[in-house]
């Protein structure tokens, strides 16, 4: 039996990947509800960087379409570009320090479990 096929080897399992890029411009414009000119001023201000093809073609991942969507709908409630970076990475960072406080939390829990058992 060959092993199994990697998934740079296997262009449908590419997709499974978040970070791979697979929209075209527009296909990301139609998903988001934007126009195309929204996701360019988002490459132009350095927020958003799409994966380019041979021919220079932007495409996005849909790691990037979250982004550029949570951006969208801060952009709506009437924040600066400036302003919604900062929020979002604030709110990735909160995230990310839930997760950790999480984790630790888990490890005294088992830890506490361990001591009472002995």
């Amino acid at each position: 039996m060959p092993p199994p096929a990697s998934r740079d080897d296997d262009p449908v399992g590419r997709l499974d990947d978040p970070d791979f890029p697979a929209l075209t411009m527009s296909q990301a414009a139609a998903l988001l509800g934007v126009q195309a000119a929204f996701l360019r001023s988002l490459d132009t201000a350095g927020v958003l960087q799409p994966h380019r093809s041979p021919g220079g073609h932007r495409r996005y991942s849909r790691h990037q379409l979250i982004l550029a969507a949570r951006l969208r709908g801060l952009l709506d409630e009437g924040h600066t570009l400036a302003s919604a970076e900062v929020i979002l990475g604030l709110q990735d960072e909160l995230a990310d320090a839930r997760a950790d406080t999480a984790r630790l939390q888990a490890t005294v829990d088992r830890l506490r479990a361990r001591d009472a058992d002995r």
